[in-house]
């Protein structure tokens, strides 16, 4: 099972976008998604996670109150509405299932299946 991600593209800061992601087969056994970010010279940082179980919501706080992470359980999908961008957002947006039983919500290394990633640049 691969995921696939879009949505990415060219805005102006201020401007807003959103993400979709989802797998291209039957994801079993799977509780969680992500989205994670790279900017060029930079680590994968975490961005946002959804349990599909609980509905919980997990936002790093340079995002909090301005990107809103949403799932749907049954076609296991989740989607990123990110506003009030700002060039700092610019990155390769990756979305990720996360390996059950992990301990961690924010560490790339619980996630074992990744999307292609989608391109976000914020034009300041």
């Amino acid at each position: 099972v691969q995921l696939q991600a879009s949505g990415g593209g060219l805005v102006q800061a201020g401007a807003s976008l959103r993400l979709s992601c989802g797998p291209n087969g039957r994801l079993s056994n799977r509780y969680m998604m992500a989205w994670f970010r790279q900017a060029p010279g930079n680590e994968r940082e975490f961005v946002a996670a959804f349990s599909w179980s609980s509905g919980n919501t997990y936002y790093a706080d340079s995002v909090r109150g301005r990107f809103t992470i949403s799932g749907d359980s049954a076609k296991k999908t989740v989607d990123l509405q990110m506003n009030s961008l700002k060039p700092d957002d610019t990155a390769t947006y990756y979305c990720a299932s996360r390996r059950p039983y992990s301990s961690s919500i924010n560490s790339a290394d619980s996630y074992d299946i990744w999307g292609q990633g989608t391109l976000v640049t914020v034009s300041s």
